[in-house]
C-alpha cells in the first residue's frame, strides 16, 4: 500500500455505498423497466428482453480479467469510474434501442445488443473493483458490516429509482424513457466520481508485491488455490438456489393461493423487507460478536443457508395446507434468511480476497463475481422452466411448486455444508473471523 493510502472508516464506507446505489439505479432501468416496455408497450415476445438480460449476465465471465486489470495497475478507482461510465452509456443506448424498436425492430435489437454488452462489462468492471477496494482499505473487523451497508445502499438505489423514475416516466414515451435514463446515468456517474475521490490517496500506488504475469498465468495461480475454488462453488450453488426462487415465488402465490396481482406484489415487498431485516440483523450480530468473541463468518453463512432451506421447505408445504397457511410470515422469514446469507457471503468475499498469493485480489473477486452472475443467469431461467416441467409431469400446480421449492431447499442445504468449510481449505490459514470493531 502506498504512503498516500488510508484506511476507510464508516463515512468512507457509506460514500462507497453510493457507488453501489448508483450501479443499482441504472441496472434496474435496464433489466426491469425496459423489460416491461418491450413486453407490454411494444408487445414483443418476452424472450427478447430475457435474452438481453441473460447476455449481460453471460458477460460477467469477464470479471476475472477486469479484476486482473486493476491488479496490474494497483489502483481501483479508474476501473470503478470507467465501469460506471460504460454502464451509463450502455443504459442510454438501451433506452434509445427500446424506443427505436417501435419503428425499426431489427435496428433497435442490434443497438440493444451493443447496449447490453456495455452494461455487462460496465457492471463487471465497477462492481468487482469496488469490492476489491473495500476489501483492501477497510479494516478486517468492519468488512462484514461494510458488505451489509453497500448492499443495503444498492437496494436503496433500486427502490428510489423505481419510485421516482416511475413517476417521471408518466406519461410514457420513448423520448421520456431516454431522458430519464440519461439523467439517472449522469447523476450516477457524478456520484461515483465524488464517492471515490481521494479514496486511494494522492500518492502513486506502490508496485505490486510481485511482477504481474500474463492474465492466463495469474488466473491459473488463483484457480490453483483450493480455497478460491471451494468458495466459487459455494457462491454458484447458493446463488443458483437464491435466483431460481426469484421468478417463481410471486407466480406461486397466484397459482396456488389464487391471490390477485396486487396482493402477490405486496408479498414480494414483504419478502424484500425480510432481506433488509436479515442484513441489518447481521450487522447487529456482528456488534454483539465484538463483545462476546463468538462466531465466524462461515457460521453466519451456514446459518443463513440452513434457515433458507427451512424457509423453502415451508413454502413447499404451504400449498398442501391451503389458505390457513401464514403466507406473509413465510415470505418475510425466507427473505430474512436470504438476506442474512447474502450479507455474510459478501463479507466473506471481502475477507478472503486477500488470502493466498498477493496482488491477486482483483482476479479472486472477479472469479467469485463471475460465479455469482452465471448462477443468477442460469437460475432465472431454470426456476421457471423447472415449474413448467414439474407441472407437466405431476399435473398439479401445488405439487409442481412443492417439488421445485424442495429442489431449491436441497441446493441451499448443500451450500450450508459448503459454508462450514470456508477458510478451512486454506493450508495454514484460519477461517475468516467475524469480529466487528466496537
Amino acid at each position: 500500500m502506498s504512503n498516500g493510502a488510508r484506511r476507510i472508516g464508516w463515512p468512507g464506507i457509506v460514500r462507497l455505498g453510493l457507488v453501489q446505489a448508483s450501479l443499482g439505479a441504472i441496472v434496474v432501468l435496464c433489466t426491469s423497466t425496459m423489460n416491461r416496455v418491450m413486453q407490454i408497450e411494444l408487445m414483443l415476445p418476452a424472450i427478447l428482453p430475457g435474452t438481453l438480460v441473460a447476455w449481460h449476465y453471460v458477460l460477467q465471465v469477464l470479471r476475472p480479467r477486469l479484476g486482473y486489470g486493476s491488479d496490474v495497475g494497483g489502483r481501483r478507482t479508474p476501473w470503478i469510474v470507467g465501469g460506471m461510465a460504460l454502464l451509463a452509456v450502455g443504459g442510454v443506448l438501451a433506452a434509445l434501442a427500446t424506443a427505436w424498436m417501435s419503428t425499426s425492430l431489427l435496428g433497435g435489437i442490434a443497438l440493444a445488443v451493443v447496449a447490453y454488452t456495455l452494461i455487462g462489462i460496465g457492471v463487471g468492471a465497477a462492481g468487482t473493483s469496488l469490492l476489491v477496494l473495500l476489501a483492501k482499505r477497510v479494516d478486517a473487523a468492519r468488512r462484514p458490516a461494510a458488505a451489509s451497508v453497500v448492499w443495503l445502499m444498492m437496494i436503496l438505489g433500486i427502490a428510489l429509482t423505481a419510485g421516482i423514475g416511475g413517476k417521471l416516466l408518466m406519461p410514457f414515451s420513448g423520448l421520456r424513457l431516454v431522458e430519464v435514463t440519461a439523467a439517472v446515468g449522469a447523476l450516477a456517474l457524478a456520484m461515483t466520481a465524488l464517492a471515490v475521490w481521494g479514496m486511494e490517496g494522492d500518492a502513486a500506488p506502490a508496485a505490486p508485491a510481485e511482477a504481474q504475469p500474463p492474465f492466463r498465468v495469474a488466473f491459473g495461480q488463483v484457480w490453483g488455490e483450493r480455497q478460491v475454488r471451494h468458495f466459487a462453488l459455494l457462491v454458484f450453488v447458493s446463488m443458483l438456489a437464491y435466483s431460481a426462487q426469484e421468478l417463481i415465488i410471486e407466480p406461486f402465490a397466484g397459482a396456488v393461493f389464487h391471490l390477485p396481482p396486487g396482493q402477490s406484489t405486496q408479498l414480494i415487498g414483504v419478502q424484500h423487507g425480510g432481506v433488509l431485516t436479515g442484513m441489518i440483523l447481521l450487522a447487529l450480530a456482528g456488534a454483539a460478536t465484538a463483545r462476546w468473541r463468538v462466531g465466524s463468518l462461515r457460521a453466519w453463512m451456514a446459518l443463513g443457508c440452513f434457515a433458507s432451506t427451512i424457509g423453502l421447505l415451508a413454502m413447499a408445504t404451504a400449498g398442501s395446507v391451503g389458505p390457513d397457511w401464514p403466507l406473509s410470515t413465510s415470505f418475510f422469514l425466507l427473505g430474512m434468511a436470504n438476506g442474512f446469507f447474502c450479507a455474510a457471503a459478501i463479507g466473506s468475499m471481502m475477507q478472503l480476497a486477500g488470502s493466498g498469493r498477493e496482488a491477486r485480489e482483483g482476479v479472486r473477486m472477479g472469479l467469485w463475481g463471475a460465479a455469482q452472475a452465471l448462477a443468477f443467469g442460469l437460475g432465472s431461467m431454470a426456476g421457471s422452466s423447472a415449474v413448467d416441467l414439474a407441472r407437466a409431469l405431476l399435473g398439479s400446480p401445488v405439487a409442481a411448486y412443492a417439488a421445485v421449492f424442495a429442489g431449491q431447499a436441497v441446493l441451499f442445504f448443500v451450500a450450508g455444508v459448503l459454508s462450514l468449510r470456508v477458510g478451512s481449505s486454506a493450508a495454514g490459514r484460519p477461517a475468516a473471523e467475524f469480529v466487528i470493531a466496537g
